[in-house]
């Protein structure tokens, strides 16, 4: 009991040092140096609790504060104290998802909180089934291989071998899991044909239906298209009706990958952004990005409801017993991929009960509205550029800015970035992420989801990009 309630103290010191502006996000170090800065390694013997104690210390001082208000690297940011408090107790519990006889309460609360979930899509009554995964590249994956299940049934027991040539369409702007779930399922990555997109990141319907009827000619079988809602660059949404109407046309399965931008279906200012989402065949949601709660927190919508359990199920005996006493259809493990499945359900509806559908709206309106300050903020500033949201900008220092030769202008740009991050790794006062794309040069991607962020927050980085890119 002491060990552990001196854990909680070190515990609470660092979540109390991660909400201080004046703290560091990161006290960086390259990697040789922080391996000779400790004794990370293992050995035979064991060390005292004191020992682990110092380790635990030494772990969070190098940690990097994903829940300082100006963290903005990754789409998971934020710490929130009640999704906190449910992921102790999950970990107190040790559950196991797979069945009800083991995890009775978390399988019901996953089971509300699913149905939750699909009235909000828009399926009558919130019909259908669903699954919480160890994240949305699991999800997405889930979506393909439900896909090509119904489709082709007898893929399960024969393998690809028993169907012909399949193909999957996803926009050029979307998330890599596309391709790499056709990879693990045998589909092969070059059975994933890229839509081209706008010059806002949207897909283009034409050119979809174009490819369709392109690979039909070939022979091939189209079965799966994958639209995203709020791409991971530019945080754009593929217009789901014309997507929705080209796959009914040719029998296609829709799936929305709405793991950034999916949470905008609990807000009523913003949810119009995925008006067509309830004609999908299934979508992936992840609550760990834009509403906050701790990871891992994915869910895979799915619109028809038996598909998943028909899919995946493998009725093993020792676990999935037939004759157990209670409705069996709370048994999920059998519809997973997972035998063993972490709990990730209760952070979600703990942090629900807590704050309400309202709570999470207003939550996610404020940083939507964050996101428009600092577009405003620097789309007319000296030296900044813009390219679309998320946000996405160029910082043009005075080296850069009066150069009149492109092609030299854009060399010295595409440096520009890389050079303020690693900078701002080493002072540590801030953290945003840069990446080029396409034919555009290294920008900064800017992304907003932790509700402790702040005008001042954003005020701040702008100073500190500029500040740290003065000189070059």
């Amino acid at each position: 009991m002491t060990f552990l309630q001196e854990v909680v103290d070190i515990l609470l010191a660092y979540i109390m040092e991660s909400f201080d502006r004046s703290t560091k996000v990161i006290d960086f170090h390259y990697p040789n140096e922080l391996l000779q800065r400790n004794n990370w390694e293992l050995s035979d013997e064991p060390e005292t609790l004191d020992d682990i104690l110092i380790s635990c210390r030494a772990t969070l001082k190098y940690a990097i504060k994903t829940a300082h208000p100006r963290y903005f690297n990754q789409l998971s940011t934020g710490l929130d104290m009640v999704g906190l408090a449910a992921d102790w107790l999950t970990s107190t519990a040790n559950t196991n998802m797979f069945t009800y006889e083991v995890a009775p309460v978390f399988v019901l609360l996953e089971y509300v909180t699913l149905k939750k979930m699909r009235e909000i899509i828009g399926w009558e009554d919130g019909r259908g089934d669903g699954i919480f995964s160890p994240g949305g590249a699991i999800s997405n994956m889930y979506a393909m291989l439900l896909a090509r299940y119904k489709m082709f049934p007898e893929v399960k027991e024969k393998g690809m071998s028993s169907v012909p040539k399949l193909v999957a369409f996803t926009s050029e702007h979307s998330h890599f899991s596309i391709k790499k779930g056709a990879a693990a399922l045998g589909i092969g990555t070059e059975s994933v044909i890229c839509i081209k997109a706008d010059e806002r990141g949207k897909l283009i319907p034409s050119d979809l239906e174009r490819r369709i009827v392109e690979a039909k000619q070939k022979g091939y079988v189209p079965f799966f298209v994958s639209a995203t809602a709020g791409t991971t660059v530019y945080g754009a949404f593929d217009p789901l009706i014309a997507i929705s109407d080209i796959c009914k046309k040719y029998n296609i399965w829709m799936h929305v990958d709405g793991a950034w931008g999916g949470s905008l279906l609990m807000s009523r200012k913003h949810r119009w952004k995925l008006n067509g989402v309830e004609r999908a065949n299934s979508m992936t949601w992840n609550p760990h990005k834009m509403m906050a709660v701790p990871l891992q927190c994915s869910a895979l919508l799915v619109r028809e409801e038996g598909l998943m359990q028909s899919c995946n199920q493998m009725q093993a005996c020792y676990l999935f017993q037939q004759d157990k006493q209670y409705d069996l259809s709370y048994d999920t493990g059998d519809k997973a991929l997972q035998c063993g499945r972490h709990v990730d359900i209760f952070k979600l509806w703990l942090m629900w009960r807590a704050k309400g559908t309202i709570g999470f709206e207003a939550q996610i309106d404020k940083c939507l509205e964050l996101s428009e300050y600092l577009y405003n903020k620097i789309k007319d500033r000296d030296g900044y550029q813009m390219q679309h949201t998320n946000v996405c900008f160029w910082y043009l220092p005075p080296g850069v800015r009066y150069l009149e030769d492109k092609v030299e202008r854009m060399k010295r740009l595409h440096k520009v970035a890389p050079t303020i991050k690693a900078r701002m790794m080493e002072y540590g006062t801030t953290m945003v992420s840069y990446q080029p794309q396409g034919d555009k040069v290294n920008f900064f991607r800017m992304v907003i989801s932790n509700p402790a962020a702040t005008f001042e927050d954003i005020d701040f980085l702008i100073e500190e990009i500029e500040r740290l890119g003065q000189d070059l």
